[in-house]
């Protein structure tokens, strides 16, 4: 289970990290991030992990164009402007596109669509984000960062919980 706190200051800053989540097989996320987990376990440092990012932000599987940035897409909580839409393709699994003005969201958001991306709807809402721990991400970022990166999940896994429904 996921619980995000919305501090007043960094020193209150407190997330929880469930490792109990088990969304298939035995798997605690989908297939295709385990090389991405490994790459990003195996930098050196923050610094090699936000240039990794940035790669990935450039390499987005699903923007969203910033056209299409609105209120109802925007992910609240996070310190950049950050938008999300998900639905579902013609053969009913899910898609992400998003969108971010900072590079190190953009290139969270990415890995986030590279793992949800063509997975059914239900698998999205059942994942943790216990990815991003395992990528040296949580360390690397960010108190303020890493609560947006956690809204924006949340917000993925809500949206797919109700596309759900519709496969």
């Amino acid at each position: 289970m996921l619980s995000i706190g919305f501090p007043t200051s960094d020193e209150q800053f407190q997330v929880e990290w469930s490792r109990g989540d088990v969304v298939d097989d035995g798997r605690r996320w989908p297939e295709q991030l385990d090389s991405i987990v490994e790459e990003f376990s195996s930098c050196f440092d923050s610094m090699e992990r936000y240039e990794l990012l940035f790669q990935y932000a450039k390499r987005n599987p699903s923007p969203l164009p910033v056209e299409e940035w609105d209120d109802g897409n925007q992910v609240h909580g996070c310190q950049s402007r950050a938008h999300v839409s998900c639905d579902i393709d013609d053969e009913g699994q899910f898609v992400l596109r998003g969108g971010a003005d900072a590079q190190i969201v953009q290139g969270l958001i990415a890995v986030t669509a590279i793992a949800v991306n063509g997975m059914s709807p239900s698998y999205v809402a059942a994942m943790s984000p216990e990815f991003a721990d395992s990528m040296g991400i949580r360390s690397s970022l960010t108190p303020s960062r890493a609560n947006g990166f956690l809204n924006m999940f949340k917000r993925v896994q809500e949206e797919a919980s109700s596309l759900s429904g519709r496969t």
